[in-house]
């Protein structure tokens, strides 16, 4: 106890709770809950890329790469937003805004778990993951937050190749190889991006014209981009069609995945015929759940035959 007392007078009275809130900042920099999105739509392509045992040094250590390397890239956006978020409700308590953390630690953070996540893949898991985590990061990173963001209303429409590929990845780092089912995943989540940040967009449409975003509402209209949310909205529940005419998924997936369209088509259509102020944020809530629910149904579907033998043959 006296240690710790002798430990606490040597680092300042107020040391220990400004080192564990500094933790938080540097936490809050990767974007936790967009990555936790990102590397589970990852795991489950490492889990369909192999129908047989579980690939666990790539749900372990490819995992970690993976994360370190998106939340190095996540790092780096708040680097270059940090003066954009300080005008935006939303985003102006991130910690280089409010100067919880410096530009010179944030950079030095991006590069130091950049470095550590690119280096594991590479030298742990395999080259080809790692140099397609590599283009991923520069992609979102460099290519749309510098450039696309703010160049074109059609930014998010490009720089989501970038965000969909983590289940790309997670196939890559358990098989060395692009599969056309792992390409498949990728344009679930490329064509799923669009509708699930126009539904924010439309909410904040009046910051992001106030920080001269040329994000498609405000460039175009509400109206304009509503319509835009529903045609590709249609276009995902088409494209989720695919891993069951494929043969990649069964009945089990078609079910499920045909609910949530239907439920994702119905926010759709009342953003385009109703004004009520509280559905964008409803609308973007629910493509989440969307997303994580097709992704939960790819692996249930997947793996349902393999744990129904289990029971039969503890059973037998």
């Amino acid at each position: 106890m006296s240690n710790v007392s002798t430990s606490k007078q040597r680092l300042g009275g107020d040391a220990w709770p400004r080192i564990a809130f500094q933790w938080r900042d540097y936490l809050e920099l990767c974007k936790p809950n967009v990555v936790a999105v990102m590397l589970f739509t990852a795991v489950v392509g490492m889990l369909l890329a192999t129908p047989g045992m579980l690939p666990w040094w790539a749900l372990t250590v490819g995992s970690l790469g993976i994360a370190l390397s998106a939340g190095s890239a996540a790092a780096i956006n708040h680097l270059v937003d940090r003066h954009i978020d300080a005008r935006m409700a939303r985003t102006r308590a991130r910690p280089l805004p409010t100067g919880q953390l410096s530009t010179a630690q944030a950079a030095l953070f991006a590069a130091v778990i950049g470095t550590v996540g690119l280096g594991i893949l590479y030298f742990l898991v395999n080259p080809l993951t790692a140099g397609l985590t590599f283009l991923s990061l520069i992609g979102y990173a460099f290519i749309y937050t510098l450039y696309l963001k703010r160049a074109t209303p059609q930014n998010i429409v490009i720089g989501g190749a970038a965000g969909a590929a983590p289940p790309v990845l997670g196939w890559t780092a358990v098989t060395g190889q692009v599969d056309p089912h792992a390409l498949l995943l990728f344009l679930i989540i490329f064509v799923w991006t669009p509708p699930h940040f126009w539904a924010l967009a439309v909410h904040r449409r009046e910051e992001y014209a106030r920080v001269d975003i040329p994000m498609l509402p405000v460039t175009h209209g509400d109206r304009f981009t509503r319509l835009q949310i529903l045609l590709y909205t249609i276009l995902l529940a088409a494209v989720t069609l695919l891993p069951f005419s494929t043969g990649m998924s069964g009945w089990l997936y078609l079910t499920g995945a045909s609910i949530l369209n239907a439920c994702y088509l119905g926010y759709a259509v009342a953003l385009l015929v109703s004004g009520r102020p509280d559905l964008p944020m409803r609308a973007f809530r629910f493509s989440i759940t969307y997303l994580l629910g097709i992704f939960a149904l790819l692996l249930i579907d997947r793996y349902v035959p393999v744990w129904q033998a289990m029971i039969s043959l503890w059973a037998s």
